[in-house]
This record gives C-alpha cells, sequence and structure tokens, in this order.
C-alpha cells in the first residue's frame, strides 16, 4: 500500500533548562505546507524536542510515510540507534539501571511509529536549513510570546 509521503521539521526550545518551553513543527505535502507551535511553562529542553515530533506526527489525519527531521541527537539516535528497543527490553531502565526521562513521551512516540512509517532525519543545529531554522524561531517565538502575555 503507498503512503502519502510528508516531511515533518521539528524543533524544541527552552529558556532556563528546566524553563519554560517551546517547540515547533512544520509539515510538508506537496506543495503545502503547515506550521504548528506550542508553548509550556515549566519543561526541559529535550522534553520540548520530544513533544515537537509528537504533535508533528499527531497533525497527520491518516497513515503516512514521514521524514522527519530533527537537529535533536536525543531524538533522533533513539530511534535509529535502537535505544527504545534496549529501554523496553530492560522495563525502561537505562544501562546504569536508572529510569529513561520522558516514559511518557517515549511510549506515545512509539504508538505513533506504529501509524506512521517514519525515518528519522538528523539536521544541523543553527545551520542553513530553512525549515530547521523555522521551526527554531517558531519554538522561540512561542515562549517569548507566552511569557510576555504571563506578565
Amino acid at each position: 500500500m503507498d503512503l502519502p509521503e510528508v516531511v515533518i521539521y521539528t524543533d524544541g526550545a527552552c529558556s532556563g533548562n528546566p524553563g519554560p518551553g517551546g517547540w515547533a513543527a512544520i509539515l510538508v505535502f506537496g506543495p503545502h505546507q503547515k506550521e504548528i507551535s506550542g508553548y509550556e511553562p515549566a519543561t526541559t529542553n529535550q522534553r520540548m524536542e520530544l513533544t515537537a515530533a509528537i504533535r508533528g506526527l499527531e497533525a497527520l489525519k491518516r497513515p503516512c510515510a514521514v521524514k522527519l527531521h530533527s537537529d535533536s541527537a536525543y531524538l533522533i539516535n533513539a530511534f535509529r540507534q535502537n535505544w527504545l528497543a534496549r529501554w523496553q527490553r530492560n522495563g525502561w531502565l537505562t544501562s546504569r539501571k536508572e529510569p529513561v526521562e520522558n516514559q511518557d513521551l517515549w511510549k506515545r512516540l512509539l504508538e505513533l511509529t506504529r501509524v506512521h512509517r517514519v525515518q528519522w532525519v538528523k539536521v544541523q543545529g543553527h545551520g542553513d536549513d530553512e525549515l530547521n531554522n523555522r521551526c527554531d524561531y517558531l519554538a522561540k517565538q512561542a515562549i517569548e510570546q507566552n511569557s510576555t502575555a504571563a506578565k
């Protein structure tokens, strides 16, 4: 079965770590492009990186073949280097026998990868990738707009 092909760029940001955070995703389907972003008042950079990927995948209305681009080695390596499979086999413990952080988000990502066929693409952060830079801007803008509104 041929799945629709979608490209997603994602990024997360945090003002302080932990601190207020923002996430963004850009979905590209043929000539169409959609930007989404959001804010959390108290979070970490890692959680925002994972949330961006989750929200991007959740925005898809049907199963798709996805090329998901991120500058987060944490996110990309977890899938490419099979960290998730090891964590699951070890009862969600790291190699140091400590609980894996952000289990709730990792579990949601795993659910979404059962719906969509995802190829994980690592991009250089703050480089010359236009859509990655746009995601970075949107994530930081979400923090700025919400932090200003809270004052």
